[in-house]
């Protein structure tokens, strides 16, 4: 069979994965839009979230969890948004509703996925920051924080539809010191940037998430054009995780010189960059505590 015809095959297979796939559920869909409004309170969120009894169930149990020491029980919704704020709501939505869609399913937690949801939990809390640092109002901040968390789902269909080739770019990748996404290209003729704009598509995500999952490895190639900066600002949280190795997600490669066009572009000094490493790691260790709910509920 021909090169040409073999990464056709591979490109059918994953469009019929991606097709396949859940859509995210109406309550996700409905909580990313209320929150979107500066005039949605705790109880516009406890509406839509109480019609969900396993998101409701995630939010109590995240509440009640180590993490947070409470020495009375939360059993009240409202008072459990209240306490977690609007923004850890929706996060723990948006996490929750990606592992119900792509995680556990057989093959690709071989792989990496044990290093891939801190990874992408890093990269959300790096966009986060740096929004903050450049002064974008905390309102937008979310959806940073998103994109981060996102980023990289276009590895998970790669790895579960070619389990064993996807190790074979995870070698290559590390023998020749190259970034996954070329490593990726060469082997499947497609990378994970590519296959993240598919399912965003499916999940009709913002544009700027949209745009996040398809050029934070091609950030050149949109600098002068719309949500220029929100893919840099992502772009730049990836490098940060690569660099600190807060769990690599497969690209072990350190975009140095990437590193630094970005500060220059985004407008923040490497200190900056770099005196957030401890924050980060927090957060991370924080944002964990989705990952073992999410699980649970």
């Amino acid at each position: 069979m021909e090169i040409s015809d073999i990464k056709e095959k591979r490109l059918k297979s994953i469009k019929n994965y991606i097709a396949k796939m859940p859509s995210l559920s109406t309550t996700v869909t409905k909580v990313l839009e209320i929150c979107d409004s500066p005039k949605t309170s705790p109880g516009d969120l406890k509406r839509v979230i109480s019609l969900d009894p396993v998101l409701t169930g995630q939010v109590l149990m995240l509440i009640n969890s180590a993490y947070y020491s409470l020495h009375q029980k939360v059993t009240s919704l409202t008072k459990a948004i209240i306490m977690l704020g609007l923004n850890t709501v929706v996060n723990l939505a948006v996490s929750t509703a990606v592992l119900e869609s792509l995680d556990g399913k057989g093959t690709s937690r071989s792989v990496f996925m044990d290093n891939f949801w801190t990874h992408s939990f890093c990269v959300g809390v790096t966009a986060k920051l740096l929004a903050a640092i450049k002064g974008i109002p905390g309102a937008d901040r979310e959806e940073y924080f998103v994109a981060g968390l996102l980023h990289d789902l276009g590895k998970i269909p790669l790895s579960i539809c070619f389990s064993s080739e996807y190790r074979q770019v995870l070698d290559s990748a590390k023998r020749k010191n190259v970034p996954l996404h070329r490593a990726e290209n060469i082997i499947f003729g497609i990378d994970h940037c590519a296959v993240g704009k598919m399912i965003a598509d499916k999940w009709q995500l913002s544009e700027s998430i949209n745009d996040s999952l398809r050029f934070h490895h091609y950030w050149n190639s949109r600098c002068e054009k719309e949500n220029s900066q929100f893919i840099e600002i992502v772009s730049l949280a990836n490098i940060f995780a690569n660099i600190f190795e807060v769990e690599l997600s497969g690209n072990i490669y350190h975009e140095n010189t990437h590193l630094t066009n970005l500060l220059e572009r985004v407008g923040i000094r490497q200190t900056e960059l770099y005196e957030l490493r401890n924050t980060v790691l927090d957060e991370v260790e924080k944002a964990k505590i989705f990952l073992l709910v999410t699980k649970k509920g």
